[in-house]
């Protein structure tokens, strides 16, 4: 796969800098405004379509945790990035004929959403790695052309997740509908807390929220967001596949 950047290596290197430090000022801001403490907030950097060099300028910049949802294109960054120890997050659809691949490669998938999918990535991960973090991606709000499960089949999935020996369910996922109403992406937020907070137990933490993205990320943080997903806002505008 070619990737393009219309910058120099080293001016584009300097933006991401830039951009990385700024998202990261935006938490610690946002973060204070809620009274959280900014160490309880992952940034996830949405990697995906940009080129292994662009993924390199983040770690140099102290980024170790990348969001990919193409498998094919993420294996090829990992392979080129092999040296670097970065933790690799599958955000995308999941398709039974990725599953291999993903299971093998990757520390942590976000969009785990049925459960013919979770026993396929428990069978395919390998022996030799730990076992693979899971978030179950979450519909919270009832679209029909969204990903993810129902509110109301969630504690069902969660149930068959828990029995399986080689995936580690780590908390919720979810892309609630767009919106500019910061009411109502507070809502949409509060209602993945909820159902996390209905489902955790002494042997079930639930302790990650994903949620939160480059136009939503104060309502992700006000309604107790652990891990935010940002891509444009550190890697600028995305190129096309």
């Amino acid at each position: 796969m070619r990737f393009l950047t219309p910058d120099g290596p080293d001016a584009r290197a300097v933006r991401i800098r830039r951009r990385l430090e700024a998202v990261r000022a935006d938490i610690r801001v946002w973060c204070r405004r809620y009274g959280r403490d900014p160490a309880e907030v992952r940034l996830l950097a949405v990697s995906k379509t940009f080129p292994p060099a662009d993924v390199r300028a983040a770690a140099e910049a102290g980024q170790r945790c990348f969001g990919e949802s193409y498998a094919d294109e993420a294996l090829e960054k990992q392979a080129a990035l092999a040296g670097l120890r970065l933790e690799w997050h599958f955000i995308g659809p999941l398709q039974s004929n990725k599953t291999r691949r993903i299971s093998a490669c990757f520390d942590w998938v976000q969009s785990l959403d049925r459960e013919k999918l979770a026993h396929r990535l428990d069978a395919q991960r390998p022996e030799d790695r730990p076992p693979l973090n899971v978030l179950i991606q979450v519909n919270v709000s009832g679209e029909a052309t969204k990903r993810g499960v129902s509110p109301e089949a969630l504690p069902a999935l969660v149930e068959q997740v828990v029995a399986l020996p080689r995936l580690r369910l780590r908390g919720l996922m979810a892309i609630p509908r767009r919106t500019g109403d910061f009411g109502e992406q507070r809502r949409a937020f509060a209602r993945l807390r909820e159902l996390a907070e209905a489902l955790r137990s002494e042997d079930l933490p639930l302790e990650i929220l994903s949620m939160g993205m480059s136009g939503d990320l104060e309502a992700a943080i006000a309604e107790g967001s652990t891990l935010v997903r940002v891509g444009t806002g550190i890697f600028g505008p995305r190129p096309a596949r």
